[in-house]
C-alpha cells in the first residue's frame, strides 16, 4: 500500500477507507481481509472475472458435479465495473 494516498471516512451509517497500490505493485487485486482484530479476518472478493466463475462454478456445481455438468456450465464474462453499475454477459 501507498501511505499517504490512503484515508478512511466515516459517518454515522458508513466507513469508506481508500486503498492506493504501491508504484512497484501490479495487477489487479482479488481479495481483501477486515475485521476487529487479525484472529477474526473475514475475506471478500473483488468482482473479477475470474471471481465471478470460480463463485458461480461452485454454486451451481458442487465438487460432485460430473465432468460432462462442468463443459455445460455457462460462460460468464464481466464487461464493466463501476462505482454504481456492474455489467456481466452471460453465454
Amino acid at each position: 500500500l501507498l501511505s499517504p494516498e490512503t484515508g478512511v471516512s466515516v459517518s454515522a451509517h458508513n466507513v469508506v477507507v481508500e486503498l492506493a497500490k504501491a508504484p512497484d505493485s501490479t495487477g489487479p487485486w482479488e481479495k481483501f481481509s477486515f475485521g476487529l482484530d487479525p484472529s477474526a479476518l473475514q475475506e471478500r472478493l473483488f468482482v473479477t472475472e475470474e471471481n465471478i466463475d470460480g463463485f458461480l462454478g461452485t454454486a451451481l456445481c458442487p465438487s460432485s458435479c460430473s465432468q460432462s455438468a462442468l463443459e455445460s456450465q455457462p460462460l460468464i464474462e464481466v464487461l464493466e465495473v463501476s462505482e454504481d453499475r456492474i455489467q456481466i454477459r452471460v453465454e
